[in-house]
């Protein structure tokens, strides 16, 4: 056999395996269970005020994310070309 007839008979053998394994019935990804939101729970009304979340002030900031996921820290609607990222 010649050097393409083994590559043939080798991608020839590696569809029919991955055709064989399609066709099972267990074939994928295993499965997993749906998420479960946690109950919301009922705060008195004369719990403590709200606390902001980490990050978050009085004026709204532009959100804009770069690709290594920091965030761009200048006003919402800002009128720069670049973006503040930290």
């Amino acid at each position: 056999m010649s050097k393409m007839d083994n590559l043939r008979a080798m991608r020839e053998a590696k569809y029919d395996a991955n055709a064989k394994r399609a066709a099972s019935p267990g074939a994928g990804a295993p499965k997993r269970p749906a998420p479960v939101a946690p109950p919301a729970a009922s705060a008195p009304a004369s719990s403590a005020p709200a606390v902001e979340a980490p990050g978050e002030t009085d004026e709204a900031l532009c959100g804009h994310r770069n690709m290594s996921g920091r965030t761009c820290t200048r006003e919402a609607g800002h009128s720069a070309k670049s973006h503040r990222y930290s």
